[in-house]
């Protein structure tokens, strides 16, 4: 009789077995579908002995329903699942769920109806119906999705419907992607670039892993020479994989592959349609979808033959996750490549420390891209001391830095200003009695964002309405706000620049890839004289005209808890430095700081990236940090704040006492109370000797904790809140 053993996407169920019917055979990777009780699971079919687990007597097995219609997950993704499982101390279940992250993938139709203009005329003509029928020219989607173009209700669109306006058309949700032509357009690259190149697309053509540091400076085209061994992939049939930190980034990235290879590639990330991620769930799990272009998660597809991936912008923090299943995708990438026996390249011009420290241990491949392409300069960079250089009261932008942005609008040229804070303020608070607006769910302050009218918690999203009144008080019109945020800065300009054309880059501003595509447009245009944005805008955006970019407050990185701040602040500032003097004028740095002497900040200005990372290296080595020594955060939370508490003690005084690990804590969290859920947190410190995750998982797991009580284990944390 033929038994399996299934990996099932539930934690709490562990592996289960099952019989196979007469006549159906699977093999590992095979995805199925199992009765449990009166409910319906699926399962992954495991490798023999490779999942834990009592075999049960095969009288009282069950017979697994269906097989599921899509190719077995490899080998190389089964081994890649066990490995971020093992090594982030995370389920199985947990990791597999990201590889089968499209439900409507594994079933459900092949086809869904979509509407378009038919030519037609309506009876009556409303001037809804002709503002929708003039937006929707050349749109097919939807109902809901033309409304939403159209900015009309879906009724008005069914009217239109009835009337055959707008009629059906049948599309195959599986439809194929158009394939990318690798000659379609040969760039021309420099000496440095075509070097470079070169050995990439040698090491594609040797189909064996190899990882690689692609280190060039701003502006030195690394895309571009990267696209080479993406051409090569694809001539030799090969799947490619490029991660991108941020969605916002992706039009401007199509736009530049489309260019080259006369197709978009096939994308990935959150804000596609459930059919959109059926269609390349599929295509990229039987080999068809060339190209993928994707956030972190697309690195757990199930890729049918893979042959390269690319991790661009690879220094990056939002390649951490910080929930769920706490992974580093710049380090899962290198581990995947490993196990598919492929090369990977990390590229930027800031790389993580630890990257570096591999580079010069020789484990990765180090390549270098030292100047910018086309004989375009790196920016000047000069410091404007804030202690010596006051802003005028109410003001945030010193008389340098004013200055330099009127030469520049006199000019016609652009200019940045960088603020990583979102919003208006930070902090508002009542003039009368000194009330202080905090989110009731989080231990943070409520940040005012005017240009939505609301004050919003940026840790749980809790949005609300500025009251007319001082809730405390009950003073009217009093309402303070205290520090800066991008709005406000953006107002600072508007009001000395009245004539100048400002535009807000965050999040909130271009939170879709159609919103990121419009502010490119109006940029690349010359329709926007200042950007003041947020880290945003720090990556991947190539402007030529954009000569001026002064940082804010280089400090604000500086404070807090956080471990890597020092080299958080430099990576920041450098890359929004970089985007000044892209084209053939000059670009010109102005950093506003109070404290000119920190060595970042004399590292930045000096343009002495190699003297920082140095000290950095140095300063880590003596407290036994990455890449010298290992971190591990440790998270207890609950909604009752005694139970939390009593948890944490409970495993501080179980803590082991090694002499390679050194334990902080528990301590209540910086963030105390997150989501209403009251927070703990231990640090582990450990020496490359020590076991870290075998030492995690004996210690947490061997304790009982009250139902309430959640625990979370983060393998090298970024976030430290």
């Amino acid at each position: 009789m033929n038994r399996v053993r299934l990996l099932v996407l539930n934690a709490a169920l562990g592996a289960l077995d099952y019989k196979l019917p007469d006549g159906v055979r699977v093999e590992p990777g095979s995805v199925v579908i199992a009765p449990l009780g009166p409910r319906k699971v699926t399962g992954i079919v495991w490798d023999e002995g490779r999942l834990p687990g009592a075999e049960v007597d095969a009288s009282k097995l069950r017979a697994i329903l269906e097989v599921v219609d899509v190719p077995p997950l490899a080998k190389p993704l089964r081994r890649l699942i066990e490995w971020t499982a093992d090594y982030y101390c995370a389920h199985l279940a947990s990791v597999a769920r990201m590889v089968l992250s499209s439900g409507g993938a594994l079933g459900g139709p092949t086809t869904t109806t979509e509407y378009r203009l038919s030519g037609g005329a309506p009876e009556r003509m409303t001037p809804q119906r002709a503002a929708a029928i003039e937006a929707l020219d050349g749109e097919q989607a939807t109902i809901r999705e033309l409304a939403g173009i159209a900015g009309v209700s879906e009724g008005v669109l069914r009217g239109l419907v009835n009337q055959g306006v707008i009629e059906p058309v049948t599309v195959s949700i599986d439809r194929p992607y158009p394939p990318a032509d690798p000659d379609y357009h040969q760039p021309a690259l420099s000496s440095d670039q075509m070097a470079v190149a070169k050995q990439l697309v040698k090491a594609v053509e040797a189909q064996a892993f190899e990882p690689f540091l692609l280190d060039g400076v701003t502006g030195s085209g690394k895309t571009e020479t990267y696209f080479e061994p993406v051409a090569e992939a694809i001539r030799l049939g090969r799947q490619v994989l490029v991660l991108l930190p941020e969605i916002a980034l992706t039009e401007n990235f199509l736009h530049r592959f489309e260019q080259r290879f006369g197709t978009p590639p096939v994308l990935w990330h959150s804000s596609l349609k459930s059919t959109e991620r059926r269609r390349a769930w599929r295509a990229i799990s039987e080999g068809s979808a060339q190209v993928i272009v994707g956030a972190r998660s697309a690195l757990f597809l199930p890729y049918a033959n893979l042959g390269l991936i690319v991790v661009d912008e690879a220094h990056e923090i939002s390649f951490k996750q910080d929930d769920g299943v706490r992974y580093n995708a710049r380090d899962v990438s290198v581990m995947r490549a490993r196990f598919e026996s492929i090369p990977v390249v990390l590229a930027s011009a800031t790389p993580a420390l630890e990257s570096l420290h591999m580079a010069n241990s020789g484990t990765y491949t180090k390549l270098d891209l030292p100047s910018r392409f086309g004989g375009a300069q790196l920016p000047s960079i000069k410091l404007i001391d804030l202690t010596q250089e006051k802003p005028a009261n109410g003001r945030w932008l010193a008389a340098p830095l004013i200055a330099a942005l009127e030469h520049r609008l006199a000019e016609g040229e652009q200019s940045l200003l960088f603020l990583n804070r979102r919003g208006y303020a930070p902090l508002t608070l009542c003039r009368n009695c000194g009330h202080r607006f905090q989110c009731p769910n989080c231990s943070a302050w409520l940040v005012e964002h005017r240009l939505s009218a609301r004050l919003a918690c940026h840790h749980c999203g809790l949005e609300t309405q500025p009251p007319e009144k001082c809730p405390d008080c009950g003073e009217g019109d009093c309402l303070v706000a205290c520090g800066p945020g991008v709005e406000r800065i953006a107002d600072e300009v508007a009001e000395l620049f009245p004539e100048a054309r400002v535009a807000v880059a965050t999040s909130d501003t271009l939170g879709s890839p159609e919103r990121a595509a419009e502010f490119i447009a109006q940029a690349e245009a010359k329709a926007i004289d200042v950007i003041v944005g947020t880290q945003l805008v720090t990556k991947g955006f190539h402007f030529p005209e954009l000569t001026l970019v002064g940082v804010v407050d280089a400090d604000l990185g500086l404070e807090g808890g956080d471990l890597r701040a020092a080299e958080r602040t430099y990576q920041q500032v450098a890359q929004v430095a970089g985007r000044a003097g892209r084209g053939a004028k000059p670009g010109e740095v102005l950093i506003q700081t109070r404290h000119p002497e920190a060595p970042v900040i004399e590292a930045l200005a000096n343009g002495d990236r190699d003297a920082f990372y140095e000290a950095e290296t140095e300063a880590r080595r003596d407290a036994g940090a990455p890449p010298f020594g290992r971190w591990a955060a440790i998270i207890l939370s609950s909604e009752d704040e005694k139970e939390a508490r009593q948890a944490a003690a409970r495993l501080g005084d179980a803590r082991p006492h090694l002499d390679d690990l050194y334990i902080l804590g528990p301590a209540p969290a910086p963030l105390a109370l997150l989501r209403n859920r009251y927070r703990y947190r231990f640090l582990v410190n450990a020496r490359r000797s020590a076991n870290l995750q075998q030492v995690l998982n004996q210690w947490v797991g061997t304790q009982e904790f009250a139902p309430g009580v959640r625990i979370g284990i983060d393998i090298d944390p970024y976030s430290f809140v």
